[in-house]
């Protein structure tokens, strides 16, 4: 435990699942029932939650030409160390809760399981950069694929670099997402993803609520 760890007073929750799974809904409606209740909320994501990272968000999910894997990974690696240092940690030794959207989870299931670099490896390489700060809750909104593909061609909208991936990578993604969550049940919190949004939100407040005491 580092020493920015053991001051932790807030309350940091992250959401983990595939692209169309509903991370940006469910963020929003706890950031508002927390809200309501009076506490201070941080709302984020990865990449993109800082100046910094809003470059490397458009490196990464936007580039014309290509990003060799490790170098997509060093990129994700990076937006995190600055994201963790000037916004995460700052806001948990506030007390705030942060809620974010997408953290090391995501590099390791996608780096890691969908460009092949290893869970080890990529996972070292996260923890290193956020100095070892691990979410309290993750929630892993849980979809096939296929559904989640049907989700995004609704949208109309051009697909990123990774969304724009075949479905054996998105498929690899979210099998080690899955892992990820039994190897920390404790931390996780695996929800079906095709279930009402409502349904959904009752199952975070719950869990958080306890969590907040």
């Amino acid at each position: 435990m580092t020493g920015s760890e053991g001051r932790r007073r807030g309350l940091f929750v992250t959401f983990e699942g595939g692209d169309g799974a509903g991370k940006t809904t469910q963020a929003s409606l706890l950031e508002e029932w927390l809200s309501d209740a009076g506490r201070t909320v941080v709302r984020t994501r990865e990449p993109g939650g800082t100046d910094v990272g809003v470059l490397i968000r458009d490196i990464v999910l936007h580039h014309r030409g290509g990003v060799s894997p490790r170098a997509e990974a060093l990129l994700y690696a990076a937006d995190r160390a600055h994201h963790v240092e000037t916004v995460v940690r700052p806001a948990l030794e506030r007390g705030d809760v942060v809620i974010q959207d997408r953290y090391l989870d995501s590099s390791v299931a996608y780096q890691g399981a969908g460009r092949v670099l290893g869970r080890d490896e990529v996972r070292s390489l996260s923890l290193w950069a956020a100095e070892g700060l691990l979410p309290d809750l993750t929630v892993l909104l849980d979809l096939d694929p296929a559904v989640a593909r049907d989700r995004l061609d609704a949208d109309d909208k051009p697909f990123d670099r990774l969304e724009a991936e075949r479905e054996s990578f998105h498929t690899r993604v979210r099998e080690e997402f899955l892992a990820l969550a039994t190897a920390e049940p404790g931390r996780f919190l695996v929800l079906d993803a095709t279930l009402p949004a409502e349904d959904l939100a009752g199952a975070v407040r719950a869990r958080v609520g306890a969590l907040l005491g």
